[in-house]
């Protein structure tokens, strides 16, 4: 059978959920930990990923995302992909970590957001047995640094919800809606063996079920491109598309030159299918720094909508999608 498609579209909320294979324990210690948090900030500057609320229980996790590219997959592909990576490296092993496919239940943030956002906050202490007396006393959520008890990650973003609660005082507003039971509707769709995709009131599950051709992405794709093509897969891709000549898209000019397009979306591509570090992408196009990968990426971004480069990025992927 073959994977449901995803819901995706730009500034979607997700509450997205993992968990070790056979409940195996995917956090040994303070480094596991950390390595996960360091994977969650490259998510978050590589792919916009923005993170509402975060909590890494032993063998699983749950996270409240936004995302402003619409690229779900790609963020957790990176998210899942790299953190068992570095488990392995920590742990001397190889093989996968997770049970599979993570789990994402796509939500109305207008009305769920903070009640996700209580619901994954308060794990630690709705075990059978509790981890902690206290949240605050839990270090691997972002609870602490709700209540101003912990320093916040940088990548954290908390405005958003500190808005839709609407308090004065918003560490100790949060702090008292953290502390009450979650809600009885929400329990009871998490309770069911088979959990929600979507969370919402129904005009929102309407327009949803009413877009969804739209919104959804090509499963089959998004496995294809898991397989990390190479930068030099993605130039030849790029020139067949722009009907130009690989070497042209790799070789620096030097001098003042007219902006060279193709060039742009392979370094994009490169980034946003490859998975490579910038430092890989600045060495393969023979850039000086890797803070110029960063002007070329933004002009493709910029330029997404006009030319026929939404187009073109179709064509590319596409190709992609073919390598084996």
């Amino acid at each position: 059978m073959p994977r449901p498609t995803r819901i995706q579209y730009e500034n979607a909320f997700y509450h997205v959920m993992n968990r070790g294979r056979g409940r195996q324990t995917i956090y040994h210690g303070d480094a596991y930990y950390q390595a996960f948090l360091a994977t969650l900030s490259e998510a978050h500057q590589r792919f916009d990923a923005v993170i509402h609320a975060y909590c890494l229980m032993g063998n699983h996790y749950h996270l409240l995302l936004e995302t402003p590219r619409a690229n779900l997959d790609r963020i957790m592909r990176h998210i899942n992909g790299v953190y068992t990576q570095r488990h392995n490296r920590l742990r001397k092993t190889d093989g996968p970590l997770f049970r599979g496919r993570y789990k994402a239940i796509l939500a109305d943030k207008d009305n769920y957001l903070l009640q996700l956002s209580r619901y994954i906050h308060r794990n630690p202490v709705e075990t059978k047995r509790p981890l902690v007396d206290d949240l605050v006393e839990y270090p691997w959520s972002s609870y602490p640094a709700y209540i101003n008890q912990a320093k916040a990650e940088p990548w954290l973003q908390r405005h958003y919800t500190y808005q839709l609660l609407g308090h004065r005082n918003k560490y100790a507003g949060y702090k008292s809606y953290v502390s009450q039971v979650i809600d009885e509707d929400l329990s009871k769709l998490y309770g069911r063996k088979h959990t929600v995709t979507v969370l919402g009131d129904s005009d929102f599950r309407e327009a949803i079920a009413k877009d969804q051709d739209k919104l959804t992405v090509n499963a089959e794709l998004s496995a294809a491109l898991s397989e990390r093509p190479t930068a030099q897969d993605i130039v030849h891709a790029v020139a067949k598309v722009f009907k130009v000549a690989p070497k042209s898209i790799v070789a620096r000019r030097k001098g003042r030159q007219k902006s060279n397009l193709p060039r742009k979306v392979a370094i994009y591509c490169c980034q946003q299918y490859g998975d490579m570090s910038l430092k890989a992408i600045a060495e393969y196009f023979g850039l000086s720094a890797t803070s110029s990968v960063s002007p070329a990426v933004r002009d493709v971004k910029g330029l997404m909508n006009q030319s026929g480069l939404a187009s073109k990025l179709g064509r590319i992927e596409k190709c992609l999608s073919c390598i084996k």
